[in-house]
Order: structure tokens, then C-alpha cells, then sequence
């Protein structure tokens, strides 16, 4: 029975594609129904399928059902197969869940656009991508459902593509996971020539028979996949851009679920990186870099969504942290919890758009509190619970990432500070935000005057993200470790030797540094809002560091230099200019100049004139008798 229904889970939202695209396409409203009725069906089955899964005991929550033989070639198979255990379990669960939600919150926000229909069908079919990535039950599957996604972004990052930034950063998106996913391509081939099988059952029971270097090769391209599709560095400049698409969008791919792809595929290869230190090093350094590197770009950024889309790369280098320091349950609960209130303050940062006319400039803003109270609370509860403070969600799984760095056997003193400052980091750039838009004096009050709270259909999935946000973590604090205990099939037992003494302190710790970055956040951007420009005109190396902070490390212009315009250069001056022209069309335009001129030759004969037909034939009679006349002589 759960075996069928897991099939539904994925079919559901296909359905929904199908139907809009060929019956409803024309009918933006009933189109929105069939939307979000669908991702509703497949959560519910969703539900249904992991409530069946606790009924077993933990050693046989595993559901791994094969359909049907789809690719078959010699000693290669791919069958199209699932597998639900409590990794995919929790996936499928924030996948829906959380789509659901930003399905309906797109109902307020997307309405009256004049592709209402489309855009629908475009997440309806991004849920069914990521479902397959999840459900998976072999690399080669999982890597149709990576693609899949990979499509849905480009189309749904650049939905607007009348404006060119929105086409381009759908195209940059689209190029820059293609290098990552060339790395994972050739990790699941290693994979295939090590195991000689690419599905998980299959792999994962024999890791202790293959050779630790095709292991580390295996993992190490495997990751590259994880680096391009999760927005890791170098690999990460897609995902602010992809600010350009709808802000359901930026909420529901580039926050909660396609971004979280590649920390889920680390995840389920947990018994190959496990196997190799060497990768659990590369993991971790990318992650931990990541994290800090993002983090101080978002200092100095003054779009309210590109303030969230370097946060998104940051935490995501978080969990990246934590898969490197061994701590996988840890990673997976941040995936969790970061889902539900990125999620939200993506949604709140739509909302005051709706009210601001689309304005993403927070210079502009202030003031918004009054108006726009009840989204105000839902970003005050979102900034909370980002900035990890206690109780809110992202405390406990933040804590989690944190004491999995400190009880690392190696590197601790150096994962663990740079951890707990870019807590410090995230804490002050979020609540920069905060209380420049709601509590700073407004820059234009008439703006402000004529900004107008959300419709219920956006307010709703709000309030229930805001819910999830306060109390999503509480199923991982220490002292329930029920997340945990529910991963351990997959993962295995997570023992820390560490006192809860120590822990408590190390949380204290964490909770302190954090409060102390929203404190600054408040003496810089409410209570003395003159002091940064001060600063920057009074001190030139702060303001140049501001400049390259705001600018990005200028790594956009370093990759211009080094990739893009020697391609663009190459592509005009050698492959255009010299062989497309000069000898591709030259030939081409040589031969049909050939044939046109041997054609006009042969035109003259064709005049249409009856007596120069006649004297033609003539002649030609009279050529053939003194022809044969004189072959008779």
C-alpha cells in the first residue's frame, strides 16, 4: 500500500502540470486550484507514507521498491525505483509542506500577472523534479530529478524575461550548475566503475570492499554536483541574481528546497563521504569558508532579497559545516528548520514589496511598522529564529552545527570561532534590515502613508511558516534529540563527549555573540542611524572596505575577466569572424555563387520565344546531318 502511494506522491504534481498545460492553460484561477490542489494530494500522501514509516521499528524504516527496469545496457541497470527512510522522510515532508504554502501565498502574490497560469504549472513541475531527487533510489535517477530542477530554475528565475537582467540570470544559473553537475556526472560514473551498480542498496552495503581512493575520487566529484546546485563557493554567483525571479520563487527553490539539494545528496552518500577523510576535509573547508565569505557580503547589501540570498549561501555553507564535521543529523535539521524561516522572511520581504510597488532598496523604506504590522511581526519572528536566538527554531539547529564543530577531533579552534562569528555576522545583517525597514524614520512618507498590509492569501502561509519557525526546532533541543534518534538508521548514532555542563555553556556562548550582533544592528541602523555614513566618510579604509564588501569581492568582474571574455572573445574574433565567415559561409556562398552563375549561363537558353525555339532545333537538325553525312564519307 505505501509502495503505491509513494508513486502518487510524485504523480500527483505531474498531474497538475498535465492539466493545466492542456485543459485550464486559458483559465488563470481554476489553474491555481489545480495547482495547489495537487501539492495538497501530495503532501497528504506525503504524511500518510512517513506516519507509516514510524509504525516500524527503527531498523526497518526502510521502503525501497523497484517499478520497473528503465535503463538496461549489459552489466549497466537503472531501474526506475523510491527509497523512503527517514532522510527522504523528512525531505518530502519540507518539499510539499513548504511548497504548499508558497503555492498558496503566490495565489495574492502573482495575481493579474498575465502568465498566472504558467507560473503554476512551472512550480507544480519544479515540486515534481524535486520529489524524484529526493525519492530516488539510485544516482542516475536522482540525477534526472537534479536536472529537472535545474530546468525550473532557469525557466522560473527568468518567468519575466521581457526584462533582460531576469533572462540573464536565468541563463547564469543555468551555466554555472552545468559545471557542477559535469562534476557530479563524472562522480556517478566513478561510482559505477567502483561498485559496478549505481543504486543505493546496492553501493552502500559494499563501501568497505572498494578501494579508499576510488571512494575519495567518488565523493570528491560527487561534491562538485553539491557545490554548483547548493551555491557553494566558487560556484555560488548564480544564486543573487536569481533574486530577478518572482519572490514565491526565491522562497520556495532558492531558500527551502532546490538550493538544499546538494546538502541532501551529501547526506544520502553518508556511507562514501564517511569512508574518506579527505572529502569530509574538502566538505567541510568549502562549507566553512562559505559561510563567512557569504556572510560578510551581506553586510553591505541593500536589497532586501539579496540581503536574503547571500544569508541563503551562508547557511547553506552552515550545513556544508556540519556534513564535514561528521555532524550529518545536524546538517539536515538546520536544512530543516532554515526551510521554514527562510522561507518566511523571503515571503515577508514579498509583502512589503506588494506594499512598496516592488521596491527591494531598504534606503527607500522605514517606517513600515504601523502599516504593515503583522508582517513585521512574522520578519521580527523570522530574524529571530535566523539569528538563532532562544527559543526559536534556528537556536537549536545552529547550536547543533556549532557542537558538532567543537567536538571535532581535529580543527575545532578553527571551525568552531569562524562559526560563531558569522553567527555574529548573521545576526547583524539581518536585523540591519529589520529595523531599517519597520522602525527607522521613513525615507518617503508618502510611500509609507499609502502602504497597504497583504491579503489573506499571502498573511496565511505567513502565520503558519512564523508557527513552524518557533517551534520546528524544539524536536532537536539536547534533551529530546528526537530528530536525531530518528536519523539513525540512516546515519547511525551521534555520540558527543561533552558534558551538559559544557553544551549549555556553548550555547550560552553562541546566544551571547548573537544578541550582541542584533544589539549593534540596533545602535547602527534605530538609535544612531547617522553613524555608518559617518564612519564611511570619516574613516577611508572602512570605507573601502565597505566598497569591496558592496561590490562583492568583485568576484563577478574576476569571473568576467578570466571566463567570460576570452569566451565571448574566442566565440566572435576565431569561431565567428575566421571560421563561421571566412570559411564555413565561404564555402557555403562559394558554391551556391557556382551554381547561380553556371544556372544564368543555362537562362539564356530559356527566352520563351517560339522562333528562336524553332531555329535552335533547326540548327541543331542540321548539325546532326552533316554529322552523319560525314561520318558516311
Amino acid at each position: 500500500m505505501v509502495e503505491l502511494l509513494l508513486f502518487f506522491v510524485i504523480i500527483a504534481p505531474a498531474v497538475g502540470v498535465l492539466l493545466i498545460a492542456f485543459a485550464t492553460h486559458r483559465n488563470g484561477h481554476l489553474s491555481s486550484l489545480i495547482s495547489c490542489s495537487s501539492v495538497g494530494v501530495s503532501f497528504l500522501l506525503s504524511l500518510y507514507c512517513v506516519y507509516s514509516l514510524l509504525q516500524r521499528s527503527a531498523e526497518h524504516r526502510i521502503i525501497d521498491v523497484d517499478y520497473f527496469s528503465w535503463i538496461q545496457a549489459g552489466s549497466f541497470l537503472a531501474p526506475f525505483g523510491l527509497h523512503l527512510d527517514p532522510l527522504s522522510a523528512v525531505m518530502i515532508l519540507v518539499v510539499t509542506g513548504v511548497g504548499l504554502l508558497i503555492h498558496i501565498y503566490s495565489i495574492g502574490y502573482m495575481h493579474g500577472d498575465p502568465y498566472y497560469s504558467r507560473y503554476f504549472a512551472y512550480l507544480n513541475l519544479f515540486i515534481f523534479s524535486m520529489l524524484i531527487l529526493v525519492l530516488a533510489n539510485n544516482y542516475v535517477l536522482l540525477f534526472v530529478g537534479w536536472e529537472l530542477v535545474g530546468l525550473c530554475s532557469y525557466l522560473l528565475i527568468g518567468f519575466w524575461f521581457e526584462k533582460k537582467s531576469a533572462a540573464d540570470a536565468g541563463k547564469k544559473a543555468f551555466i554555472v550548475n552545468r559545471i557542477g553537475d559535469f562534476g557530479f556526472l563524472i562522480g556517478i560514473f566513478t561510482v559505477f566503475a567502483a561498485f559496478g551498480s549505481v543504486t543505493f542498496r546496492e553501493i552502500f552495503g559494499r563501501t568497505s570492499s572498494v578501494a579508499p581512493g576510488l571512494i575519495t575520487a567518488a565523493s570528491l566529484w560527487l561534491f562538485c554536483g553539491a557545490v554548483g546546485k547548493s551555491a557553494q563557493f566558487p560556484l555560488y554567483v548564480w544564486l543573487p541574481d536569481a533574486m530577478e525571479g518572482p519572490t514565491p520563487v526565491s522562497a520556495l527553490i532558492h531558500a527551502a528546497t532546490m538550493v538544499t539539494a546538494g546538502v541532501y545528496m551529501v547526506a544520502r552518500s553518508f556511507p562514501l563521504f564517511s569512508q574518506s577523510d579527505v572529502a569530509l576535509v574538502v566538505v567541510l573547508t568549502t562549507g566553512t569558508f562559505t559561510a563567512i565569505f557569504a556572510a560578510s557580503m551581506a553586510l553591505a547589501q541593500y536589497d532586501i532579497k539579496r540581503v536574503m540570498a547571500y544569508s541563503t549561501v551562508s547557511q547553506l555553507g552552515y550545513m556544508f559545516m556540519a556534513l564535514g564535521a561528521g555532524a550529518f543529523s545536524a546538517a539536515i535539521f538546520h536544512l530543516m528548520t532554515h526551510a521554514f524561516f527562510k522561507a518566511l522572511l523571503f515571503l515577508a520581504c514579498g509583502s512589503v514589496m506588494h506594499a512598496m510597488a516592488n521596491e527591494t532598496d531598504f534606503r527607500k523604506m522605514g517606517g513600515l511598522w504601523d502599516p504593515l504590522r503583522k508582517t513585521g511581526q512574522r520578519f521580527w519572528i523570522g530574524g529571530l529564529a535566523l539569528a538563532g536566538i532562544f527559543p526559536f527554531a534556528g537556536f537549536w539547529s545552529k547550536d547543533s552545527i556549532l557542537l558538532g564543530a567543537f567536538t571535532m577531533e581535529h580543527g575545532r579552534w578553527i571551525v568552531w570561532p569562524i562559526g560563531l562569528i558569522t553567527a555574529f555576522l548573521t545576526a547583524y545583517y539581518t536585523f540591519r534590515v529589520i529595523f531599517r525597514v519597520f522602525h527607522a524614520e521613513p525615507v518617503d512618507r508618502h510611500s509609507v502613508k499609502h502602504a497597504h498590509e497583504s491579503p489573506q492569501a499571502m498573511l496565511f502561509p505567513l502565520t503558519l511558516l512564523a508557527l513552524l519557525s518557533i517551534v520546528g526546532g524544539w524536536i532537536g533541543t539536547p534533551w529530546m534529540n528526537s530528530f536525531g534518534h530518528f536519523l539513525e538508521p540512516v546515519f547511525g548514532s551521534a555520540h558527543h563527549e561533552i558534558s551538559m555542563g559544557k553544551e549549555v555553556s556553548l550555547m550560552v556562548i553562541a546566544l551571547v555573540i548573537a544578541a550582541a550582533g542584533i544589539y549593534l544592528a540596533y545602535h547602527l541602523h534605530f538609535k544612531k542611524p547617522e553613524v555608518p555614513a559617518q564612519l564611511l566618510a570619516s574613516k577611508p579604509y572602512l570605507a573601502r572596505i565597505h566598497q569591496i564588501l558592496y561590490r562583492k569581492y568583485y568576484v563577478d568582474e574576476i569571473y568576467h575577466a578570466i571566463f567570460v571574455r576570452p569566451i565571448l572573445f574566442l566565440s566572435e574574433k576565431l569561431l565567428f569572424r575566421v571560421i563561421d565567415v571566412n570559411i564555413i559561409d565561404a564555402f557555403v556562398n562559394d558554391v551556391a555563387a557556382i551554381l547561380k552563375s553556371t544556372g544564368g549561363a543555362f537562362r539564356r537558353f530559356q527566352t520563351g520565344d517560339a522562333r528562336a525555339y524553332a531555329a535552335a532545333i533547326l540548327i541543331g537538325t542540321l548539325g546532326l546531318l552533316m554529322y552523319f553525312a560525314w561520318m558516311v564519307r
